[in-house]
């Protein structure tokens, strides 16, 4: 069977070191055949590391969809509001699309994008990719079975970590909505649709509360510089400086993954250079940042239940966590151990069940999501992705009515913002 091939656009952290990293774990499977990336440093790196020739890589995504239709699929992970004319530019082309989260920051272009898949006969995953993992999966299977009856209440907490928060919501490309989209959009699209997955039922009203609480010029400690190299005299106690985030591995922190971020020479050297000038190296109270540092949502579902959203970044690690309560019986887990527990009312029996998260990334969801592309662009799949446009569109729309009530301070009914936005 010959290998699924692709293009990709944008060879950063996700398109590189995730996607690209399955094509060199599998590449009898999923070839990449051409990049587009402006960045020189990090197309030549790609460009090595998947033996392209110079005539297979490009500065920019227009210029490689310019060209006659090189592969069977197109990744597309450009920065946030750099995916609807690169995705619908690939269906128009021919390409099935892989499209990072999210979709857009506009329910226009979201709507638009399923739309065209549909008539251009295009498959058109999302990456949501905790659908996609065993921890989640399994918690879905539990549902389903009807040993915890109907699902009434959901408290789900996203714990980003507060070294995480810091690395790409201060000091990088996610730190303001006007570059990116708002954080509950960017980080947490990944929760509003895993709880309209585990719901099974549509999303009728949200109301949300939040604000950028900590990371403010006014918090910075006396004496503090613009830099963490620029003689920190808080250097020893502070939880962000930058030396000690990127050099320094910790029970929360694998800092390999961020260092390539950072600089593509990881060598203590190279990192030290990248933090003497560019955006890593700022003192996290001195960055021009607006987006949240905490949030909360409430949502009321068609079916009568409720869910609890609560995203904060003071955390000392990552991960989720959910309390799922239903009609017989309630579900406690942990997604950071992989840990499950069941327990129906009638028994009072406890089951535990631990999930296998052995792939790379998300829990096992980036192997996932690729192996379902994968199959579907192959001829293989069931024929429906689990994350496709259409289904992804709702989850979105809830992240951007949580944004509209925390800024209105006004409770969302879904039906008329869905109106509002032509897509009722």
């Amino acid at each position: 069977m010959k290998p699924v091939t692709a293009i990709l656009a944008g060879a950063g952290q996700r398109g590189a070191d995730a996607y690209g990293a399955y094509a060199l774990r599998y590449p009898k499977e999923f070839r990449i055949v051409a990049v587009a990336e402006p960045d020189v440093e990090r197309r030549t790196d790609f460009q090595r590391r998947h033996s392209l020739p110079d005539s297979m890589c490009f500065d920019s995504w227009e210029t490689l969809l310019a060209r006659d239709k090189l592969a069977d699929c197109a990744l597309i992970c450009t920065q946030d509001r750099m995916h609807y004319e690169p995705a619908a530019a690939a269906m128009k082309k021919g390409y099935h699309v892989l499209l990072e989260k999210p979709m857009s920051g506009s329910v226009a272009e979201c709507i638009e994008m399923g739309d065209l898949s549909k008539k251009h006969s295009r498959i058109l995953s999302i990456c949501h990719v905790l659908r996609y993992t065993p921890f989640y999966t399994a918690i879905k299977d539990v549902i389903d079975s009807g040993k915890i009856g109907q699902p009434v209440s959901m408290q789900q907490l996203e714990n980003v970590g507060f070294r995480h928060q810091a690395h790409s919501f201060v000091r990088g490309n996610w730190r303001t909505t006007e570059e990116s989209t708002p954080m509950i959009l960017a980080k947490s699209c990944h929760d509003m649709d895993i709880i309209l997955w585990l719901m099974g039922s549509d999303c009728t009203r949200v109301s949300s509360f939040g604000g950028l609480f900590h990371f403010r010029e006014e918090n910075a400690p006396p004496g503090a510089p613009e830099r963490c190299l620029d003689g920190c005299p808080h250097r020893a106690e502070c939880n962000y400086y930058a030396p000690d985030c990127y050099l320094q591995n910790s029970q929360e922190w694998n800092v390999q993954v961020f260092q390539k971020v950072v600089s593509l020479d990881t060598s203590a050297e190279g990192i030290y250079e990248a933090l003497r000038t560019g955006p890593y190296g700022r003192c996290v109270y001195r960055c021009d940042n607006d987006v949240v540092d905490h949030q909360v949502v409430s949502m009321e579902f068609a079916s009568g239940a409720t869910a609890d959203f609560t995203m904060c970044a003071f955390t000392s690690n990552g991960g989720r966590s959910l309390k799922i309560m239903g009609t017989k019986g309630q579900i406690t887990a942990d997604m950071e151990s992989n840990w499950i527990e069941v327990v129906p009312f009638h028994s009072g029996n406890r089951e535990v069940i631990h999930t296998n998260a052995s792939g790379a990334g998300h829990g096992g969801g980036d192997e996932g999501i690729m192996q379902d592309f994968i199959a579907l662009v192959g001829g293989h799949g069931a024929g429906k992705s689990r994350s496709s446009a259409n289904t992804s569109v709702q989850s979105h729309l809830m992240a951007l009515a949580a944004e509209q009530s925390r800024l209105t301070g006004k409770v969302v009914d879904m039906a008329a913002f869905a109106h509002e936005h032509h897509c009722g």
